[in-house]
């Protein structure tokens, strides 16, 4: 099996594809790649995201029917795409970090700041921070409620149908941190980042 992590410059993420190596350990083959061909043939893609959310739809736009791979993987070929932090915010139709920006249209929604209640809460919001499973997931299998996972941003994803969210966190609000729509998933957390959990839900995904 193959599954891809797409690199489109989007900023550092080497602790992604030494994660995913170390949880596929040969079993799965682990490309890291902005080829359309080798997208095209994978049978996951993990789509990594740091920085804006403006920098990174940008970045996804600066290689040449990359956006189109990527949509006719998700939405035609139905194939497993897992999108972590602002790969996942890009699944929204819109997003308003430094200015509106569209997004990819996966999944019907907007991404806005978080209400940090005139500075009562900082922001970024960074650290470790409980998670509440709302609904089950095949990328929770296993995974027990309120488990703490690392999380590193201003801003969220507010999907219009409520019932794509399978996990929220509590910061200011009831804040969407995992979503699942058919053959999509996506962490608002860092997996890759939060231990054996975190690599219990990349092992989760590859196992798909």
């Amino acid at each position: 099996m193959d599954v891809t992590i797409v690199d489109y410059k989007s900023g550092n993420i080497s602790s992604v594809i030494n994660s995913f190596s170390e949880v596929a350990k040969n079993k799965v083959n682990i490309e890291v790649t902005s080829n359309l061909n080798k997208i095209k043939l994978s049978d996951k893609i993990v789509l990594p995201g740091q920085g804006s959310f403006k920098s990174c739809i940008e970045s996804l736009n600066s290689i040449n029917g990359l956006i189109d791979t990527l949509s006719e993987f998700v939405l035609n070929n139905k194939k497993p795409l897992l999108g972590i932090c602002v790969g996942l915010q890009m699944f929204a139709d819109i997003g308003y970090e430094e200015v509106e920006t569209k997004g990819l249209g996966w999944i019907s929604g907007k991404v806005s700041k978080i209400d940090n209640h005139k500075g009562k809460y900082k922001l970024p919001h960074i650290g470790w921070n409980q998670i509440n499973i709302v609904k089950e997931s095949k990328i929770f299998k296993d995974i027990e409620n309120n488990s703490h996972m690392y999380f590193v941003h201003s801003y969220e994803f507010i999907p219009n149908d409520k019932s794509v969210t399978v996990a929220t966190t509590d910061y200011s609000t009831n804040i969407v941190c995992a979503v699942e729509k058919e053959n999509l998933f996506g962490t608002q957390f860092h997996p890759e980042k939060s231990d054996k959990i975190g690599l219990k839900i990349i092992d989760n995904f590859i196992k798909l």
